[in-house]
Order: structure tokens, then C-alpha cells, then sequence
């Protein structure tokens, strides 16, 4: 059985993405690069909203990124490796291979996909790893957590629920980012 990690980066006042929608603001240098590829190394499948696999494809779709450096490459690797799920209502067709779209967000489908899987399984995009949080399924926060303050824009964890947590490890980078991991205790 695989844990659901919900991984992602976040600014210091608590968004993804700043009001304008983007998240260019994410400076990461080859030390935070080098460790997302390892945490993700250990996932068999990734689960991604359609914006963030739209932005994440191109790690498969453009090879002039895997050739720019070795830790580019790894992580090209890292990602190609991993089986996706697009949750979207509006993608017609993926641009990348051992991908495919559900229409919505299942609960009861991603609990067998946790029950058969043989590695752990990583979730991205607030939409949907909101959806995940609250139907219990996600097992862990993984968070980055950068020395910025955007001021607004798309959080990156539900409101109106409370979730308590267990603090299991954290790290902190020459570049000022931070990385904590919690375990989500039972709801």
C-alpha cells in the first residue's frame, strides 16, 4: 500500500500561486532542485490537477530541458518514470506517455489506487489535493516553503476544516527555503 503525499511549494503567507496566477516567483537553485527529485524518485504515480500537469508536461514534451544540466536530467527522468492522473473537465487528449485523465476526483478510486500500489503516490494542484485532504486520503504534507510574501492569490490548504498533524522532519537550504514534512493524524 502507498502513501498519498501532498508535495508542493508555497510563499510564506501560505499561496501557490500569487493574485495574477502565476508562480514565476519560484526561485528554486540546485539544492532544492537535486532534493524534490529525490523525494520524488520514490513516488509511482503522480496525481495532478490540469493546470499543474499542463506545466509539469514539458519535463517530457521538451527534451532541451533534460539536456540543459544532470540534475535537469534527473529530474526529466524522475518525472517521466512516474505514472500520471489528470483530474480535469477540460483537457481533451495528454501530450505525455503512461498518462490519463479522470473527469473528476473519486475518492473511492484513489483509495484502491493507494490499496494496489507498490510505491508511494505524490499529489499536486490545491484543487485537487483540497479534495483529496478532505476525503481523508492524503497521508502526509510535504511543504517548501519560500522566503516570500505575495500577498494573495490561490492557497495552498483547505479552510473550514481542521486537521491535526504530526511534525516528522524538516530541512533548511543555503537559499532560505524551508522544507517540513508532516504525517495527517486520523480525522
Amino acid at each position: 500500500m502507498g502513501k498519498l503525499v501532498y508535495v508542493t511549494y508555497v510563499s510564506l503567507d501560505g499561496y501557490i500561486e500569487d493574485e495574477s496566477g502565476t508562480f514565476a516567483w519560484l526561485p528554486v537553485d540546485d539544492e532544492v532542485f537535486a532534493f524534490t527529485t529525490d523525494l520524488l524518485r520514490s513516488a509511482g504515480t503522480f496525481l495532478y490537477g490540469r493546470r499543474l500537469y499542463e506545466s509539469m508536461a514539458v519535463w517530457e514534451t521538451d527534451p532541451t530541458l533534460a539536456a540543459r544540466s544532470d540534475l535537469m536530467a534527473d529530474f526529466s527522468s524522475t518525472w517521466k518514470a512516474a505514472s500520471k492522473v489528470v483530474y480535469s473537465t477540460t483537457l481533451d487528449a495528454v501530450s505525455t506517455a503512461d498518462t490519463r485523465i479522470e473527469r473528476s476526483f473519486d475518492p473511492a478510486a484513489v483509495r484502491e489506487l493507494k490499496a494496489t500500489a507498490g510505491s508511494d503516490l505524490t499529489i499536486g494542484g490545491a484543487d485537487i489535493a483540497t479534495q483529496a485532504i478532505k476525503a481523508g486520503l492524503v497521508d502526509e504534507i510535504q511543504l517548501f516553503v519560500l522566503p516570500i510574501v505575495v500577498g494573495g492569490g490561490k492557497p495552498w490548504l483547505p479552510t473550514g476544516m481542521r486537521t491535526d498533524l504530526e511534525f516528522l522532519d524538516e530541512r533548511r537550504f543555503k537559499n532560505g527555503f524551508g522544507y517540513l514534512r508532516y504525517r495527517i493524524l486520523e480525522q
